[in-house]
C-alpha cells in the first residue's frame, strides 16, 4: 500500500486528534474550568475525528481479510459516529456526565486503540514506523 492523498489525510486528522484530544479533555478537570478552551479544543477534536472516520471509508486493503476491501480496523467508523452522535446528543439532553464519559471513551478507543492497532506490522502505518523508519522488521 502507497502513502495516497485519502491516507495522508486520515493520517494526518488522525495524529492531530491525538494531539488535541487531552487539551479538551484536560480543559473541564479540576477546579479551574477552562470552558473556552474546552468548547474550541472540543469542536476541533470532533471535526477531526469526523474527517479521520469519513476519510477511512475511502481507504481499502484488498490484501489482509477483508469485506469488499473494509478490513476489522475499519468497525471504528460507524463506532466513532455512533459515539459523537450519542456525545452531542448527551449535550442536548444536558447530562454533561454521560457525555464527558462518551468522548474519555472515543479518546481512548477510537484515537489510542484504533491508533494502536494501525500499528501493527502488517498494517501501513505499522511497516512504516516498525520497518521503514526503526528497521526492525
Amino acid at each position: 500500500m502507497q502513502l495516497t492523498p485519502v491516507i495522508a489525510i486520515h493520517m494526518t486528522a488522525a495524529l492531530a486528534a491525538l494531539a488535541i484530544g487531552p487539551v479538551a479533555l484536560w480543559a473541564r478537570k479540576g477546579r479551574v474550568q477552562r470552558t473556552h478552551l474546552h468548547r474550541a479544543a472540543g469542536y476541533a477534536w470532533v471535526t477531526l475525528m469526523l474527517a479521520t472516520a469519513l476519510s477511512a471509508l475511502f481507504i481499502r486493503d484488498y490484501l489482509q481479510f477483508n469485506i469488499a476491501g473494509y478490513t476489522w480496523i475499519h468497525l471504528f467508523v460507524p463506532l466513532t459516529l455512533a459515539g459523537l452522535f450519542g456525545a452531542f446528543r448527551a449535550l442536548y439532553l444536558k447530562d454533561i456526565s454521560r457525555h464527558h464519559k462518551i468522548m474519555q471513551g472515543l479518546y481512548f478507543g477510537a484515537c489510542i486503540g484504533a491508533g494502536a492497532f494501525a500499528l501493527l506490522p502488517g498494517r501501513y502505518l505499522g511497516q512504516l514506523v516498525w520497518g521503514q523508519w526503526l528497521g526492525l522488521l
